[in-house]
């Protein structure tokens, strides 16, 4: 199986794609009051996870268009772990996890996280490094800094969570495990619309920058 890009052709993921939730410690600390609360009745054990679709795939140079009348979309910078034989990473890069704004994270709606083309996606992916743990992703849009997310400030720190992961599903090669999303310190995620460029930044890892268009009603 190859997982790194070809010659030719942008990366795609191989297998499935697992987006992560509250895995930051500051949207933990923003729900943690709350999760006492019906329908659950207690903080999650485990990790929540949930699944972005094939049709989510994006690749590396392609805008996300917005449809339906959506006019803004909450932009998810995360990094995306490749699984190799053994369950355990292989490989990584940037991701654009996007989705419709929407108030709930503990049972995300399909139609808000898997919309066509809501996963954007690096054109390649680099080796496993284990400076991953401290890895910095800087937020651009249209050149301007509007989020930085610190991997360090993660509830479940990478080795953890891909252990956590394993030991209740099994992460098959060719798989994708993100790491999850940040919020900013108002408990939302920095928002675009069409128009805007955002791009990605991290030290040892390629840029991904994508451009939103549609929008229209």
């Amino acid at each position: 199986m190859t997982l790194l890009r070809t010659a030719t052709h942008p990366w795609q993921p191989q297998g499935t794609v697992y987006g992560t939730l509250l895995n930051f410690q500051r949207e933990w600390d923003l729900w943690a009051p709350r999760m006492h609360d019906d329908p659950h009745k207690a903080p999650p054990q485990q990790p929540v996870l949930y699944v972005k679709s094939a049709n989510t795939f994006n690749p590396a140079g392609q805008d996300l268009v917005l449809q339906d009348g959506i006019q803004e979309v909450d932009i998810g910078a995360s990094l995306g772990l490749v699984m190799g034989d053994d369950g355990q990473v292989v490989a990584g890069g940037l991701m654009l996890d996007w989705s419709v704004p929407h108030a709930s994270y503990f049972r995300p709606p399909v139609k808000f996280r898997c919309r066509d083309g809501y996963l954007g996606l690096p054109a390649a992916v680099s080796p496993w490094s284990e400076a991953w743990a401290k890895l910095q992703i800087h937020v651009l849009c249209n050149g301007v800094p509007v989020q930085q997310v610190q991997l360090s400030m993660m509830k479940r720190a990478i080795p953890q969570l891909v252990a956590d992961v394993n030991a209740f599903m099994t992460l098959q090669a060719g798989d994708v495990l993100m790491v999850g999303t940040d919020v900013l310190e108002t408990g939302l995620r920095p928002r675009a619309c069409a128009g805007d460029r955002i791009e990605l930044q991290a030290t040892g890892l390629p840029s991904l920058v994508q451009r939103v268009s549609g929008g229209a009603a």
